[in-house]
């Protein structure tokens, strides 16, 4: 990708290297202090909402990643060790550069997203992470809750069947949150899909001539 070789040169040094241990490590103390501290009420005050950013609340625009999902203590484990093990993955794959860009460029999209519909999550944006993985690892194996042996590529499509049922079944705001969420994915890797969709289809007419010619 020259235009992203392009981009580092001149701002590689605006990169933010361990970024997605500085995310995870976030969540980790927002659910600790959940957890410990019930009464602070610490995520009310985190969660993305555009008209207490527009009273004044403006840390709203970005805290909201750092709110861990809602689910047991055994799942938050697996998911926050999971958004490390892609995100420092992908980190050493492409540089601290191109991963705080993509990054970045899912947080706006969401932060975009949230103003014109009411409402923002990091859910889709920390999937979009692992679509990235997927892409570049698809035959990868881990073990699912830590017993359970996969190919990363199965899960991606099990995400991507989700991401469209709830595209397909949810409001304008999921609709557009997931928009959002997938935009890194697009830029990154939108060009190098369609290429390898034309790339099949080229392949396909040729092999269906070869037959037709051989029939002759």
């Amino acid at each position: 990708m020259n235009w992203l070789d392009k981009l580092e040169r001149k701002l590689g040094r605006f990169a933010l290297p361990g970024l997605m241990r500085v995310v995870v490590v976030g969540m980790a103390l927002v659910f600790c202090c959940e957890l410990l501290f019930p009464q602070a009420m610490l995520e009310y005050y985190l969660y993305f909402s555009p008209a207490l950013i527009a009273q004044g609340q403006v840390w709203r625009i970005f805290t909201f990643i750092f709110l861990p999902p809602q689910s047991s203590l055994l799942f938050i484990v697996f998911a926050l060790y999971f958004y490390y093990f892609i995100g420092n993955a992908l980190e050493n794959e492409w540089g601290s550069f191109r991963f705080t860009l993509y990054y970045l460029l899912g947080v706006v999209g969401t932060i975009i997203a949230g103003l014109l519909t009411g409402g923002a999550t990091n859910s889709y944006l920390n999937l979009s992470l692992f679509f990235a993985f997927a892409a570049l690892y698809p035959n990868m194996q881990v073990l699912l809750f830590f017993f359970i042996p996969i190919k990363i590529k199965w899960l991606a499509y099990l995400d991507a069947a989700l991401f469209a049922y709830q595209f397909l079944l949810g409001t304008w705001q999921t609709r557009a949150a997931i928009l959002a969420s997938l935009l890194n994915f697009l830029i990154f890797f939108g060009p190098s899909v369609l290429r390898q969709i034309r790339d099949n289809l080229r392949y396909r007419k040729q092999r269906e001539d070869w037959r037709r010619q051989m029939r002759r």
